[in-house]
């Protein structure tokens, strides 16, 4: 993409920021992204959320639990245990060294019916503040236990700047809300979470593959012509969460230390939400690219059916989803 297309872009963005601006005047009727408040989650914390499409709450799970939590990972890994309907993924620096268990995988997707990992999706607390941004009814779309690896000089590790909406067949987007835990401190060093905010205010973009010139993970699509522009870091502690929208621009550098850096997160949506036809869009790229995998694994599914598979009953009543 030409600098003048991405430009371009950005601009539109912004239009849309503007456009959208918060009046103080209006009360409630100010609040579009989220439902109410909460001790964890203030009046502040909502107009904080409505102007920059993310939100921050300090110490909100367990250290002792995200300890558990990490072992089962490890023991997933290394299969000491069943992982059941779980999706390993491998690092592209790693999948060719030998490396095996822990050191070999960068995240696992689709916990949401293992009996452990599942404490953390329906942890009690945790879903009181996604009803939120959601609602009383929901739904645990998509999960992930991200253990970005130390990077081999290849940046590998990096995850471009993306929506997360790109991926999800089921709308309304103001219905969906990611939380993303530290399971350990994150800074930049390790690669913390970046975000451009205010950004969920605007469209879904086309996304495709990054031109990294040692390549890119597997289902790791961006957003073309943004990855020189300014970025908010996120350095977060362990127990640290941050809930943000699906159109929000985010992504993640790569981890200059030699550690591993973990997280766990679970995309919830209001039961409520609908199925959408991604055909002719801007998201049939990756609906495509799902359903080959599928297909490669002996099933024939289109995406609406595959999300249907992963998608769980946390909260509430069963409505669409």
């Amino acid at each position: 993409m030409s600098t003048a297309a991405a430009a371009e872009r950005l601009r539109v963005i912004k239009g849309h920021l503007e456009n959208g601006k918060l009046d103080a005047n209006k009360g409630e009727k100010r609040f579009r992204f989220t439902l109410k408040s909460h001790p964890l989650l203030t009046e502040a914390d909502r107009i904080f959320y409505e102007e920059n499409g993310y939100v921050v709450v300090r110490n909100l799970l367990p250290h002792q639990l995200l300890d558990k939590w990490s072992q089962r990972f490890r023991d997933i890994c290394d299969e000491k245990v069943d992982k059941g309907r779980i999706t390993l993924m491998k690092d592209l620096s790693l999948a060719k060294t030998g490396v095996t268990g822990e050191r070999l995988y960068n995240k696992i997707q689709d916990f949401m019916w293992d009996e452990v990992l599942y404490e953390f999706i329906a942890y009690p607390e945790l879903c009181d503040l996604i009803e939120c941004f959601v609602g009383p009814n929901m739904n645990a779309m998509h999960t992930m236990l991200i253990n970005k690896p130390p990077d081999a000089g290849s940046e590998t590790s990096r995850h471009p700047l993306h929506q997360d909406l790109h991926y999800f067949p089921f709308r309304p987007a103001d219905k969906i809300v990611c939380a993303w835990t530290a399971m350990e401190r994150v800074t930049r060093d390790n690669g913390c979470l970046v975000v451009l905010p205010g950004t969920h205010r605007g469209m879904l973009l086309p996304h495709e593959y990054p031109s990294w010139e040692n390549g890119v993970n597997k289902m790791y699509h961006g957003i073309v012509g943004f990855d020189g522009h300014n970025r908010m870091h996120l350095p977060m502690e362990k127990g640290d969460t941050v809930f943000f929208h699906p159109i929000l621009i985010h992504g993640s550098g790569a981890n200059r230390t030699k550690g591993f850096r973990k997280a766990i997160s679970c995309h919830y949506a209001a039961s409520e939400c609908h199925w959408i036809d991604v055909k002719g869009t801007t998201q049939q790229s990756i609906a495509d690219e799902v359903e080959e995998l599928a297909k490669k694994r002996g099933v024939t599914l289109d995406i609406q059916d595959i999300w249907k598979y992963r998608s769980r009953l946390v909260r509430g009543n069963e409505i669409n989803l």
